[in-house]
């Protein structure tokens, strides 16, 4: 009897031991399907990284180290000069012209571009039939090749030549054709650029005043109705105050796309030849006949990286004075 019952009793305890090899089976294939998963994030993902580091960092890098080097008619580093380059630039009248001349254009264009985006955003936002209709029409100009437009401004609206659409409409009222972009005296070249540059961004940042505009509570304009306010003071008190946030990030887009501004100037003032007697001339056109008509990389390099602290500057400028971000009182 006892050989019976404990024969028994040692193979249920044999069979009631866990085994190790089936307890962690579902541990290693959870840690097989992790490893499966980054090794897949990683080739998918390797190529773009390597891409971006090669043709962005490294390259921003060897600029920046091309800035402290005689580096003319090659990109390859030569003889260390320091700050050399630097005060090269400062001190060349034609870059200190240019930098007066987009510091000019951004204190047009700025205000101008805002008042009339949200202006738009405004009455767009107010239209009960047709909203979408109106927001893809004046969002339409913002995926056109600002080259393109620029060619259009010169060769067709503001052509000069009689038949152009400026001079046509003039012609109406009496009006004799007008060298728009050759005049200087007075400088009637500002005019082709400032409607230019409106017709581009307007329809892009009053997308962006019609979202800030929505996320605004309904009540408030109820109470303010209730109270017997009126639009502009609704307006005054609701809001514009209310779009705090937006129109800070909406100024500080504008002042990076202005001071960053060379495609429709290059394409409505270059003459296909050396660069220097156009009557209008951003920073990164005098950088451009520098680095690459020139072939000084060294100058051009430099001159890269003080219109990237130019526009570092005014940026935390803004932050200082507007505020990136505030809560909404």
């Amino acid at each position: 009897m006892t050989a019976t019952g404990t024969t028994p009793l040692r193979g249920n305890r044999k069979s009631a031991a866990p085994r190790p090899a089936r307890a962690t089976a579902p541990r290693r294939r959870r840690l097989t399907e992790r490893g499966s998963k980054i090794l897949a994030f990683v080739v998918l993902t390797a190529p773009m990284l390597l891409g971006l580091a090669l043709f962005r960092y490294v390259a921003i890098g060897w600029s920046f180290l091309l800035s402290f080097s005689e580096a003319r008619r090659t990109i390859s580093l030569g003889k260390w000069v320091g700050l050399d380059n630097y005060k090269d630039l400062l001190s060349d009248e034609r870059f200190r012209d240019s930098l007066t001349m987009i510091v000019l254009f951004t204190a047009m264009i700025v205000p101008v571009t805002f008042a009339a985006s949200l202006g738009l955003a405004v009455l767009v936002n107010r239209v009960r039939r047709g909203r979408a209709f109106f927001r893809t029409a004046f969002l339409l100009p913002a995926a056109v090749s600002y080259v393109a437009a620029a060619m259009i401004w010169k060769m067709a609206l503001f052509s000069g030549v009689p038949s152009g659409l400026a001079n046509t409409l003039g012609a109406l009222f009496g009006a004799d054709a007008t060298p728009w972009i050759q005049t200087q005296s007075p400088p009637l070249y500002w005019i082709v650029l400032v409607t230019l540059r409106l017709w581009l961004q307007v329809g892009l940042y009053m997308i962006l005043f019609i979202a800030g505009l929505q996320s605004i509570p309904p009540h408030l304009y109820e109470a303010a109705s209730l109270d017997g306010a009126g639009p502009w003071r609704t307006f005054r008190s609701i809001t514009f105050p209310m779009l705090r946030n937006t129109s800070v990030a909406i100024l500080l887009l504008m002042l990076i796309a202005a001071l960053q501004a060379f495609d429709e100037f290059y394409a409505i003032f270059s003459t296909g030849a050396s660069l220097g007697s156009e009557p209008v001339r951003t920073p990164l056109m005098h950088l451009y006949g520098v680095a690459l008509q020139d072939q000084d990389y060294g100058v051009g390099s430099a001159g890269a990286f003080l219109l990237t602290l130019l526009i570092v500057l005014v940026t935390l400028l803004q932050g200082r004075i507007l505020g990136f971000s505030r809560d909404k009182d």
